[in-house]
């Protein structure tokens, strides 16, 4: 087979000049955040003690949470926290913590903002709940505050049986 003369100059130029094939260029991307601040939560439990579900009187008891923020000193972080429902409860007015298939009603309250601790029911905002929340001030080694959390167990639950009951409530913190 004959090679066509039209492909010859092209051919020549090619072999003098180098065939050209790929190139890579590689350079470098920073990527980069500010952490300004960062926050733990923590808990105490709210504990009633014993109860007498026929004795006609109410049980109260209180829990904290503990909200502490590490991050660039003077600033200010505001925060929220919310409880849920609980393990038991269907909906917030209807918290209940669980002994096997026996349950007993409660209720957390917390503060309202206004100055009326343990005044409203503390939720997610939804509905007649609140969340209770607030600023915090970062100082050298970190800030915490502390909540208080109050419970009341309703009086005359006649239907409960004897032994320990319990419930296990999601806090959850936002803050910026």
């Amino acid at each position: 087979m004959k090679f066509p003369q039209k492909f010859l100059l092209p051919a020549a130029l090619m072999a003098l000049l180098g065939v050209a094939g790929s190139a890579t260029a590689t350079d470098t991307l920073l990527v980069t955040a500010t952490v300004s601040a960062a926050c733990v939560v923590g808990t105490s439990p709210v504990a009633f003690g014993a109860y007498n579900p026929i004795g006609g009187a109410a049980a109260s008891g209180s829990g904290n949470v503990n909200v502490s923020c590490t991050g660039t000193v003077g600033l200010f972080v505001d925060y929220s926290i919310s409880l849920g429902k609980g393990a038991y409860g269907a909906t917030y007015n209807d918290r209940q913590m669980a002994n096997g298939a026996s349950r007993l009603t409660y209720q957390l309250y917390g503060d309202s903002g206004s100055g009326g601790a343990c005044s409203v029911v503390w939720g997610d905002g939804t509905g007649a709940t609140s969340t209770v929340g607030g600023s915090l001030l970062i100082v050298l080694l970190g800030s915490t505050i502390n909540r208080q959390v109050c419970g009341t167990l309703p009086a005359n639950q006649v239907g409960a049986t004897p032994g320990g009951y319990s419930d296990t409530v999601q806090v959850v913190v936002t803050y910026n």
